[in-house]
């Protein structure tokens, strides 16, 4: 299991590599709706950028690499909400 927190560093990671900031400069809120499903907001520079799952799952194999130095392609990645932890991920 991925906890929130690492999902939301992972984000920073990601969109800090994305706009060449650090990922200390990256703002990152994480989202569940019943139509939506699950999406993240990051903001940087003042900037707002909308991330969908698709991009939370790139942003997750990204940090799977550099942080867990693992191969970020050998598991599949399930996001799930539980009650108590938040959002997480689930390695498959």
């Amino acid at each position: 299991m991925i906890e929130e927190q690492d999902i939301i560093n992972a984000i920073c990671l990601h969109q800090a590599k994305n706009k060449s900031v650090t990922p200390e400069q990256v703002e990152v809120e994480l989202f569940y709706d019943d139509d939506e499903g699950f999406y993240a907001e990051a903001s940087v520079n003042g900037m707002t950028v909308n991330m969908n799952t698709f991009d939370m799952t790139q942003a997750l194999r990204l940090w799977i690499e550099e942080q867990l130095h693992q191969d970020p392609y050998a598991a599949g990645i399930k996001f799930l909400l539980d009650d108590e932890r938040g959002i997480i991920a689930s390695l498959m």
